[in-house]
């Protein structure tokens, strides 16, 4: 098919080539034509684009103007027609290339279909081959399956009575099991009473050799049971202290009898204890050291009972007295931080001051009420540095550090405590930890701790005023 196409467009091409040489000689003889009619027309006509002669023809003259136009438009379509033919020629001979190019990938697609239908034709050649191998093995493996099945029938079999044989011999196995587990216990039980059997004779001799100092050998020679039992009978004349000993043959039970007789004789007499004389003495001398220790104890505890009551005879008259001055200067604190107001202490027990407790009674001014609970959180911090400072004013210290006391306080509170806190200025030093303004104006010195630009804390320090010596 591409072979035709390639034909019939060599032969169009041919053709079209056929009509460019013709268009050519047209356009050719058109040109001569149209030169001839232009030197007519130059001719006609004088070198001013007059007329030379007046008296031409004006039809001959429109003809060949006329004429001149046809030939130019004739010119016009020759010229047209070859760039068309040219066209159509570079087309074909494009379509020709492309054509052969389609023909020879063709060719090549032909020769490798032909050898990929040759490698076809061997491979199916050979799948006929293994088609035939495959049908052999498969009678073989049918055959195989077949014997296999026989064997796995006659296995079958096998394993069946095999199982019922080894059924058999697991029931045979758990019944000589138990037998053996019933023997092994037997023999443990009698090893056990062997044992048993061992100790309590050795226990019996060991009993003997200690309480009557006869040996095991001694013991079964003297009162074996082959040895006739003595035994003791009164006398004929009914003589209590009189008797006659006699022997009779050894008898277990009665043996036993006697035995456990003799034993309930032997716990009524009890035992005879050779040291109780040692003991006694003993007991004697520790109950001796005893009782110089408990004259000691009790001469100990009156000295420390008579220490004890001077001790409590101390700490009620050093609590009598601190109380009575930290009473006396709370009223007197407390009228000064609260003006107008009435604050004291109570004992809850007069009567007992070693155990007493202390109540705090406030009355800010303006109000009734007397409870702490019942006042603002100013008015109980108040209160509650109002009683530390009653105990400082009381009992005076070298120095005082408070933390943060006036932190609840309003101003009007904070000055009536820094009034209170320059009174304790003149007898003591102060070390207050704040951040309230004014607390710090009336402060000796500042210590502060800042942070640096590197991360480092510092301690910084400025005096503010000379401090008097105290």
């Amino acid at each position: 098919r591409l072979g035709g196409a390639a034909r019939a467009a060599a032969a169009e091409a041919d053709r079209l080539q056929a009509a460019r040489v013709r268009a050519e000689e047209a356009r050719d003889r058109d040109l001569a034509g149209l030169a001839e009619l232009e030197d007519r027309l130059a001719a006609a006509t004088d070198d001013d684009g007059g007329p030379q002669d007046q008296d031409a023809d004006p039809a001959e003259r429109d003809r060949l103007a006329a004429a001149a136009a046809e030939a130019r438009t004739a010119e016009m379509e020759s010229r047209l027609a070859v760039r068309t033919a040219e066209e159509r020629a570079r087309a074909l001979a494009g379509r020709a290339e492309a054509l052969d190019r389609a023909a020879a990938a063709e060719r090549s697609e032909r020769e490798r279909r032909a050898a990929l239908r040759d490698r076809r034709a061997r491979e199916a050649r050979t799948a006929a081959a293994v088609a035939r191998g495959v049908a052999v093995a498969l009678t073989a493996v049918e055959r195989s399956l077949a014997a296999a099945a026989d064997e796995r029938q006659e296995a079958e079999t096998s394993r069946t009575v095999r199982e019922g044989e080894l059924l058999a011999v697991r029931g045979r196995h758990r019944d000589l099991t138990a037998e053996l587990e019933s023997l092994t216990s037997a023999v443990h039980r009698d090893e056990v009473a062997r044992a048993e059997q061992r100790l309590r004779i050795e226990a019996l001799e060991a009993k003997a050799l200690e309480d009557y100092g006869v040996a095991a050998e001694s013991l079964m020679a003297e009162y074996g049971p082959a040895v006739a039992v003595p035994v003791t009978e009164p006398a004929p004349d009914n003589d209590d202290d009189a008797e006659v000993s006699a022997t009779i043959p050894y008898d277990r039970a009665e043996q036993q009898k006697r035995a456990a007789a003799a034993d309930r004789a032997l716990a009524l007499l009890g035992k005879v204890n050779p040291l109780a004389l040692e003991e006694f003495s003993a007991l004697e001398e520790r109950h001796t050291f005893l009782q110089t220790q408990l004259e000691d104890l009790k001469a100990t505890r009156r000295d420390l009972m008579t220490v004890v009551r001077d001790i409590d005879e101390r700490i009620h008259e050093v609590f009598s007295s601190a109380y009575e001055d930290v009473a006396r200067e709370f009223e007197t604190v407390f009228s000064l931080l609260f003006p107008g107001g009435q604050g004291r202490l109570v004992l809850t027990d007069a009567a007992d001051l070693l155990a007493t407790g202390i109540e705090i009674e406030a009355r800010p001014p303006g109000k009734k009420v007397k409870r702490l609970s019942l006042l603002s959180g100013g008015e109980r911090s108040l209160t509650a540095v109002a009683f530390l400072c009653a105990i400082f004013r009381a009992r005076p210290s070298p120095f005082y550090v408070l933390d943060e006391v006036e932190a609840a306080l309003d101003d009007r509170n904070l000055g009536r405590l820094l009034d209170l806190l320059s009174e304790l200025r003149s007898t003591s030093q102060l070390i207050i930890i704040t951040h309230q303004k004014r607390t710090m104006e009336i402060a000796d010195a500042l210590y502060g701790v800042s942070m640096r630009g590197d991360g480092i804390t510092a301690v910084i320090s400025q005096r503010l005023r000379e401090v008097e010596p105290v």
